[in-house]
């Protein structure tokens, strides 16, 4: 618990917090935590979770610190960021340390109104349109924008390079996605088209086949049953 001039302020029994020219530092590393916790001050300035082995952001795990400004969650085992991750920070945010985690993918939505430098190195990143939308808009630090790589890619060529370096080279993820989705689209199309087709020419052929067993049958009739039919008939008209 820390007590200032007419205010009590709760720190979590995980961490430690300090002040310092008014400003709270909330020191949570290192302590086996799996989730952010939920009982943070309000007044937190910076909020340092790294070397812990939280797996995700969810929505709204800072909603109630609308005074952080650098936050650390480096180091972790974080899988999993949901798109309302950053509500409440993203404006007044100044440093986001997601480096070394498990990162693969991202929604842009849970970056698009941060302001902040980021740190995203040493994660497992899987490079394709997604991934290149998210970083568009995105304030990196420049100290470690060279240890972005893709881990895996859409195209296999470029796994395990530097994501900077192949998107600095013309490369565009999300030109290659549309391509395949135009490809997807023309390999349905051709397989309906190749049913629709196969029908016909069954119905085709199994029409002529019934024809064809009619007139077998009517050739085998009498010649005799045939013309006395035929007189029965002109006697009637």
């Amino acid at each position: 618990m820390l007590v200032f001039v007419g205010r009590v302020l709760t720190c979590p029994k995980s961490c430690h917090c300090a002040e310092k020219n008014g400003m709270i530092a909330v020191h949570c590393a290192s302590r086996n935590l799996e989730e952010i916790p939920t009982d943070l001050p309000g007044d937190t300035v910076s909020l340092f979770l790294d070397s812990n082995r939280i797996t995700k952001i969810p929505n709204n795990a800072f909603k109630d610190l609308s005074h952080l400004q650098e936050l650390d969650l480096s180091k972790n085992s974080i899988e999993i960021i949901d798109i309302g991750a950053f509500n409440g920070v993203a404006e007044g945010l100044r440093l986001l340390d997601l480096s070394n985690n498990h990162i693969q993918s991202a929604p842009k939505e849970a970056f698009s109104k941060l302001k902040a430098k980021i740190r995203l190195s040493n994660n497992p990143w899987h490079c394709e349109c997604v991934l290149q939308e998210a970083l568009r808009e995105l304030k990196l630090d420049p100290e470690t924008v060279n240890e972005i790589s893709c881990q895996t890619s859409v195209q296999e060529e470029y796994a395990g390079k530097p994501l900077i370096q192949v998107l600095d080279s013309g490369i565009n993820f999300c030109n290659f996605h549309h391509k395949t989705t135009d490809v997807a689209m023309f390999v349905t199309m051709f397989g309906w088209f190749t049913m629709v087709i196969s029908y016909v020419v069954y119905y085709v052929r199994h029409n002529q086949e019934d024809a064809r067993r009619h007139l077998e049958y009517l050739k085998s009739l009498p010649s005799t049953q045939l013309t006395k039919d035929f007189d029965t008939i002109s006697t009637v008209l």
